[in-house]
């Protein structure tokens, strides 16, 4: 008999989680409410005694300081009250561990059949309520209808004994698992087949499918093992090897690439072998630290002489555009994994963010699933959940908005680990299957969450029904798993280990069965959820948390002992063989049986036409601006603009300090609020502190990492070649900025991009998108060689297109402007050394490094008017290399006070960030600053021109400082004045700028001041 605890606070406490929900009642849709209270809702369905019960509630679920807890309905006071919970199948993480809990306090172990359900009553008071504005705040702001359900219940039907009534969302199938066979009589058949099951197979790749199937030897083979036409579940691996996401077919394409359209073609073959694995491997033979690249889950860098460090990036871009915190938590849990299965395995250190949405107060026509606001909202919740939960920290995000993000927002997220140079006395990058070892699953269940959208179409609706293809990640389990696999990884006991990411066993298993050529798997071992799902479903379902590791047999106990002591369920489920087959059964029968090398031989290059055409052809000229007349207000204009204002209520929503390792801060300056260029982090391990009278202090010559992104979209409408050039080259400048090294520096390339398949009616600018790319590649290119900087890792996600409909049901479709993120990392070898961008202290001397240009193409000052221009910002590495490797220099000699680097909105922008930072006043004269034919005082300050960093310094140092700059732009516009006013003389030496510092500081937070 399922049992139903409501709890909530005592009604003389601050109920702060309604209080945030009223608040956004009214901010979002205009709602007035008196008054929200929570009330949280264990639906118990488990076979309990009544002293267990009150033992659970008591002990585990009540606060008895301060909750109040029934087993009846709480007699809490509302107008409406809304319950909401998840549908069957979604993951309750929180339902989970109070499972754990129940178990460890009863000393039970409940059935597979039993669990404990979470959900909400959220109990609403205000004075004209309406069921429509109940409804509104339901649907629009406390569910999603992909993975919750809810009730709305008005006060005059409220029944004070049955309450919301009993709901179980518990996934109930009743089906018999079976394998299908398909019919491949023609190519057209198979694309009928790949239509309707959601396969997306290329129309070009069928024909190889059906030769194989048809193939006389493979024919007979087939027979021996049972099976004639190709199974389901063969065709579904087939899919998922060959899908973009999975083997890259895009940046492996034939790319007829012209500019202009009188232009001769050239062919473009292969953007990741030219553009990304050609100068990688170059580097690699000049850079000793560049450890393993271009294979594994994530590459690998040389920390010290006794680890590592792990690196990747990816995007969880289209989950989380549907149920933004499902989609970003799964995003974040899954990057994580990523390091975890590289080599033997890394402990997880620090991970980032970078969230690109519509405008946050977006009130146009179109009607997204999500308005930005709520999106952005939920991506930084799962990010910060899947984060904060999991002990790792994070020091670094970025937050953009542009209206191209409406049709899909971009959710990029990045893992940072640590791993030891040799594990058992070998290499730890290192790692191979073997004949003979035990393939092994370890950490979550599998269930139709994960499993590409065909599943609901597929069965009858019941409200057993599991939800789709939309994931819940778990952090807490996956901590255990990390825990448990790091503690098997230093004794020795893991062979290989990678990740059930995309593609879930389907990938992890057929691609690490490549390295020993063969395997066997009982897909009947497979630990489910809940029973009734397909065999081909269990090969592919992407549920989260899980790793496949390879296991000798002789070492199987041990592994599976220390896999028990950290409650963390590991499964046998076949063995590696060399067999050249991928052999899966089920209850003993052949379901699938395929040729490993059957994914690397025949199918053709997917093939693209390019067409560029140049700002000129496009008809984009420089905007004629009348030099502006009142520059202050100008300037608090500029720094209030969304994507330059402060974003320190998101900032402070994550947790950086849980490994106690950050040196450089996400926040930084006087009242740490200003936000840093980069991250630095130490590890604890190599003795970077030491304990002193109780304290911790930090040692001289202790190494870190430096890690830093940037994005710069908005150059994209101009050129992806400048967009590229200038995001890598800003990146660099973060990392120099906090006293990273320029010989040092390892780069992870995060692509994303709107469709580039030509098609006249739904893809007409098919062609140039496409040019663009080629565009955007050699620029990574010519940056990462000029700045000798390997790609350590990487990913692409295409497709970043959306169709929105209207404010009249018409369908618009919203493509994302041409996107890449550009991460770097490196070691520096004294942390003490390392310098953050405030102004320290007055007297210092001002100065600008690196040439300004008339470059306000696509520029904020351009945007803040309504303009785009054409003169984007271009990269000039012969130049900047000398400017770089100078303050690299200065850093490690203790020259500098503070350092920043000059990004998007210009030098006025960033000399108000470092006079903000220091909470001190700044006097500068702007007809001092290096420039290149350069005549307005407005270019001056919102130039974006690329290379450029502000550094303050001791006047004691100028000799020395100026001395290292010699010959180079470097030029000492001003000093830290003891006043409170940033003060700038124009070029022609009057005063054009005399406004208080913290009024500038108010103007950049006023934006989002009412979050934090």
């Amino acid at each position: 008999m399922p049992y139903q605890l409501e709890i909530t606070l005592k009604t003389d406490l601050f109920d702060a989680e309604g209080e945030g929900i009223r608040q956004k009642a009214e901010n979002y849709f205009g709602i007035e409410l008196a008054q929200v209270r929570t009330i949280r809702v264990l639906t118990i369905d488990v076979n309990l005694s009544a002293d267990h019960l009150e033992k659970i509630r008591t002990e585990i679920f009540t606060n008895p300081v301060t909750d109040i807890s029934s087993y009846a309905p709480l007699p809490v006071d509302f107008d409406w009250t809304i319950w909401v919970g998840y549908r069957p199948g979604v993951k309750d993480n929180p339902g989970s561990t109070a499972m754990e809990a129940v178990e460890d306090i009863l000393g039970i172990k409940t059935g597979p059949d039993e669990a404990i359900y979470t959900s909400k009553r959220y109990c609403l008071k205000g004075d004209g309520l309406t069921a429509k504005d109940a409804d509104m705040i339901a649907g629009e702001l406390l569910a999603n209808d992909l993975i919750q359900q809810w009730k709305i219940i008005p006060q005059k039907q409220w029944n004070p004994k049955k309450g919301t009534g009993m709901i179980i969302p518990k996934v109930i199938l009743n089906h018999e698992p079976t394998v299908t066979s398909v019919p491949i009589d023609s190519d057209a058949t198979l694309k009928k087949i790949s239509d309707e099951r959601n396969l997306a197979l290329n129309p070009n790749d069928i024909p190889i499918i059906r030769a194989y199937f048809l193939d006389k030897k493979v024919q007979a083979e087939r027979a021996l093992a049972g099976l004639s036409e190709p199974t389901d579940i063969e065709l579904e691996y087939i899919s998922q090897a060959r899908s973009d996401h999975c083997n890259h077919n895009t940046f492996q394409g034939l790319f007829r690439y012209k500019e202009g359209a009188d232009g001769s073609v050239e062919i473009v073959d292969n953007l990741f072998e030219t553009c990304i694995k050609a100068p990688t491997l170059e580097l690699k033979e000049k850079k000793p630290w560049v450890v393993s690249v271009l294979w594994d889950n994530a590459g690998a860098g040389r920390f010290d002489d006794d680890h590592y460090y792990v690196i990747t990036g990816e995007t969880h871009n289209s989950p989380s555009n549907m149920e933004a915190y499902g989609g970003a938590i799964t995003g974040i849990v899954g990057v994580y994994r990523d390091p975890l299965g590289t080599g033997k395995g890394s402990k997880l250190v620090m991970g980032s963010y970078g969230f690109c949405v519509g405008p946050r107060d977006y009130d146009g026509d179109l009607r997204p699933k999500l308005h930005p606001r709520r999106l952005l909202d939920g991506v930084i919740e799962g990010v910060r959940d899947g984060g904060n939960k999991s002990g790792i920290p994070t020091p670094f995000g970025q937050v953009l908005f542009h209206q191209g993000y409406m049709g899909k927002c971009l959710v990029f997220v990045t893992a940072v680990g640590i791993m030891p140079a040799t594990v058992d006395g070998k290499p730890a990058e290192q790692k191979t299957t073997s004949p003979g070892e035990m393939v092994i699953m370890c950490g979550g269940r599998v269930g139709k969450d994960g499993i590409h959208g065909v599943t609901a179409s597929s069965e009858v609706f019941s409200e057993n029904t599991p939800a789709g293809h939309v994931q819940i990640g778990d952090p807490y389990t996956q901590k255990k798993m990390h825990d448990f696999l790091l503690e098997a990884r230093d004794e020795g006991l893991i062979q290989f280990i990678t990740d059930n990411g995309g593609g879930g066993l389907s990938s992890s298993v057929g691609e690490s069965a490549l390295f020993s050529n063969g395997c066997e798997i009982q897909l009947e071992k497979v630990p489910l959820k809940y029973e009734g799902l397909d065999q081909w479903e269990i090969w592919i379902s992407e549920s989260q948390e899980r790793m496949t590791v390879a296991v000798r047999p002789e070492d199987i106990q041990r592994f599976l002992s220390l896999s028990e002591k950290h409650a963390v369920e590991s499964t046998v489920i076949g063995t590696y063989a060399d067999s050249g087959k991928l052999h899966i059964t089920y209850n003993g029968k052949t379901c699938a049986y395929v040729n490993l090398d059957l994914l690397k031989s025949g199918f053709p290059q997917w093939e693209f036409d390019a067409e560029w055409l140049s700002p000129h052809d496009r008809g984009m000229t420089e905007p004629v601006l009348s030099e502006p007349r009142d520059y202050d207000r100008l300037l608090m204009d500029m720094l209030s603009r969304p994507n330059i204002c402060s974003k320190e209520w998101i900032t402070r929503q994550y947790d950086h300090e849980v490994q106690g390792t950050s040196v450089i801060k996400p926040l930084v300056g006087e009242d740490r609020d200003v936000n840093s260029d980069a991250a630095v982090i130490s590890k604890l391990e190599t003795g970077n502190w030491k304990l002193e009278t109780g304290n911790l202090k930090l040692e001289t010559g202790g190494k870190g990492l430096a890690f830093s992104q940037a994005l710069l979209p908005a150059y994209s409408v101009i050129d992806a070649y400048h967009m590229t050039s200038c995001t890598i080259d800003e990146a660099v400048r973060r990392l120099i900025a906090v006293g990273g090294n320029l010989e040092h520096i390892g780069g992870v390339d995060n692509f994303c991009w709107p469709n580039i398949q030509y098609h006249p009616e739904n893809n007409p600018d098919g062609k140039f998108k496409a040019a663009q790319l080629v565009r955007s590649c050699r620029a990574l290119r010519d940056m990462c060689m000029a700045y000798e900087i390997p790609l350590l890792s990487g990913k692409d996600s295409m497709y970043v297109d959306g169709h929105l409909p209207g404010k009249y049901g018409e369908t618009h479709k919203v493509s994302a402007p041409e996107t890449l993120q550009f991460s770097c990392i490196g070691v520096i070898d004294d942390i003490t050394k390392c310098v953050t961008m405030d102004a320290k202290i007055p007297g210092d001397l001002v100065y600008v490094l690196g040439a300004t240009r008339d470059e306000l193409g696509a520029s904020e000052y351009y945007e803040h008017f309504g303009h785009i221009g054409k003169n984007v910002p271009g990269v000039f590495p012969d130049q900047f290399i000398p400017v770089y490797k100078g303050l690299c220099h200065a850093i490690k000699e203790e020259l500098v006070a503070s350092v920043h680097g000059i990004y998007r909105g210009g030098l006025g922008v960033h000399l108000a960030m470092v006079a903000m930072g220091g909470n001190i006043g700044m006097n500068v004269d702007l007809s001092l600053v290096p420039a290149e034919q350069v005549s307005r005082n407005d270019v001056i300050l919102f130039s974006e021109s690329a290379g450029r960093f502000i550094v303050t310094i001791d006047p004691a140092n100028r000799k020395k400082f100026e001395t290292i700059f010699k010959g180079m732009p470097c030029a000492c516009i001003g000093e830290i004045t003891n006043g409170s006013d940033f003060i700038a003389k124009g070029i022609d030496k009057r005063t054009l700028l005399n406004v208080p510092v913290q009024q500038l500081k108010t103007a950049w937070k006023s934006p989002f001041a009412g979050l934090i």
